[in-house]
């Protein structure tokens, strides 16, 4: 078979179990996709914006080996880097796929359209850099196989995004076959003498600890090691609690789970508990302003042990070159068992979890919201907490082993969950997909629920109406936190046009939400999208002490130099 560089590189993606790749046309790369369509099994999934595209192979990476997304040059590009920015910041391998000007244009002094206004054009391949973890220009055919190889071995070893820029004349040009995939999948290796190290350094720390805890962090799914750390949960038998970035990345029926740890939102008892233990285990944990609750809470002490992706650190001493991968299997292999702080936690005298069902004509609040939505959780659903006060009632809900919460605490970008959802169901469409999205976060990227539409996803959305944005509300309010009213039911028909099969419902009761709820499971060829009438007022208590103490944060003043 005769290879041309847009086969070559819808090639390897398929290569690497990708079935999808998210576009939006124009000129710069209506060539490369009518080579891409070349290759077998992989699909082009089309968006409304390029913002939207980006989110979409977000949220599809978030499955697969990695999302890939091809936009045009500069206008196209431009709006996607801010979920680029996104990826690199919620460690989610990606690849941005732009196209660019015929490179006789490189040095010609010719000034094109779509670019900004000058001649030349290696401004956007500068930019791509300071937000992947690699970025290559492809102005010649014969050099195109290596350096989308190397894009691909660098996003998927820094499990980040990374960006390939393709000029648009050298698409179609004949190019050298693919190799083996392994060539670019091959992980690196962890040095020896770190790894052992490494290991004898902690399992030494966790032989004089009396009460050691695991908590896991946000970092612990890019490493690909949930499956390990359930294996050394179950040789400690110790207590395991997630950091709110990570809900749902260990086995929540598991004897050892506790709960949240997040400063003093965390769950009953968990904080005190941590607080309490003589070594830490950190797995991929992330500190920030928003994880330590505006900076109140960053528990850590001499015996603790960080492990990262990378490296090691016990006590005063480093290891680099030790990757998770490797170090977890060699901890869980030589650890003792130390179940003293699942005892303590036990022994512990707990408020009791009351479940309160509210009358059916009542009107709706939070509590009886989420407890309907945790009683359509089952072990194949996805649930989307989008940024916001969707972020905290997620923490409360009890996920069956097999359910996933997928979150961006890092970035932070409201409207994200829309657009990654979409992308995530294309790669997972027989699970329950459920998002949770406030009305404020919904108008900023609503127009790719049309796209679940397009393609029968049955993603149930609950979109929370309150009149704003209660996060912002919480941390500093003004009148800039309220938003034009829309009729968000409605909008479904408008998506649906002719030929959709989506579903749009009100609820403003108990009553109306269990109907639309069982309306939406019945709903297998469309999104639904439930509108439900929350009071602005009406906001998780964690929300108030968490936006309190990030406001306090935000507000210190300037430090006095003297």
């Amino acid at each position: 078979m005769k290879y041309t560089v847009g086969h070559y590189l819808a090639t390897r993606l398929v290569q690497l179990g990708l079935g999808h790749v998210f576009a939006v046309a124009g000129d710069y790369n209506l060539a490369l996709l009518d080579e891409m369509a070349k290759a077998k099994d992989l699909e082009q999934v089309y968006c409304c914006n390029e913002l939207n595209c980006g989110f979409a192979a977000e949220g599809y990476s978030r499955s697969k080996t990695l999302g890939a997304s091809v936009v045009t040059f500069s206008v196209g590009a431009f709006s996607a880097f801010n979920a680029v920015g996104g990826a690199f910041a919620e460690n989610l391998p990606m690849l941005l796929i732009s196209g660019a000007p015929n490179n006789n244009d490189y040095g010609s002094g010719h000034i094109l359209h779509h670019t900004m206004g000058y001649s030349d054009y290696r401004y956007q391949i500068e930019m791509a850099k300071k937000i992947t973890c690699a970025a290559v220009a492809i102005n010649h055919a014969e050099e195109a196989p290596c350096l989308i190889d190397h894009a691909i071995r660098h996003a998927l070893r820094n499990r980040k995004p990374a960006y390939i820029e393709i000029s648009c004349n050298i698409v179609n040009q004949p190019c050298t076959a693919p190799g083996p995939i392994t060539s670019i999948t091959n992980n690196l290796v962890s040095d020896d003498a770190s790894l052992k190290a490494a290991a004898k350094a902690c399992l030494e720390a966790l032989d004089k600890a009396k009460n050691p805890v695991i908590i896991i962090g946000g970092k612990a799914r890019s490493a690909g090691v949930e499956n390990q750390i359930v294996k050394l949960a179950d040789k400690m038998g110790c207590a395991v609690t997630t950091m709110a970035q990570a809900k749902g990345f260990f086995l929540e029926e598991k004897p050892q789970y506790i709960g949240t740890l997040w400063g003093e939102i965390s769950s009953p008892g968990v904080e005190k508990l941590v607080t309490n233990s003589d070594c830490r285990i950190y797995i991929g944990s992330i500190f920030n302003d928003y994880s330590t609750v505006g900076w109140t809470s960053e528990i850590v002490g001499e015996g603790d042990i960080f492990i990262s992706a990378h490296h090691t650190k016990v006590a005063n001493k480093e290891f680099s070159g030790v990757y998770l991968k490797d170090f977890l299997p060699a901890l869980t292999s030589g650890v003792k068992r130390n179940s003293t702080s699942l005892e303590q936690f036990k022994a512990m005298k707990l408020p009791t979890k009351k479940v309160v069902v509210a009358k059916g004509n009542a009107p709706l609040n939070t509590v009886e919201l989420c407890r309907q939505i945790q009683g359509i959780i089952d072990h194949k659903t996805t649930l989307f907490l989008e940024t916001g006060d969707s972020w905290f009632h997620g923490m409360h809900f009890d996920l069956p082993n097999g359910a996933r919460i997928e979150s961006e605490m890092q970035w932070g970008h409201i409207g994200w969950s829309v657009p990654s959802m979409f992308g995530y169901a294309v790669a997972e469409p027989d699970r329950r997909n459920i998002m949770m999205v406030g009305d404020g976060s919904f108008q900023l990227t609503a127009q790719e629920v049309c796209q679940m539409v397009r393609r029968n996803l049955p993603v149930i959305i609950i979109l929370i109406n309150n009149r704003g944005y209660s996060i912002e509300v919480m941390i500093h309010d003004g009148p800039y936190n309220r938003i034009k009213n829309w009729d968000y039911a409605g909008l479904m028909s408008v998506f649906n046009a002719e030929d959709g099969h989506g579903l749009g419902l009100k609820a403003k009761n108990g009553d109306e939400l269990a109907v639309a709820m069982k309306k939406a499971l019945n709903n297998t060829k469309g999104p639904t999208l439930i509108e439900v009438a929350i009071d602005p007022e009406d906001c998780s208590p964690d929300l108030v002490i968490w936006g309190k103490r990030v406001a306090e944060a935000n507000s210190r003043p300037p430090r006095v130099v003297k």
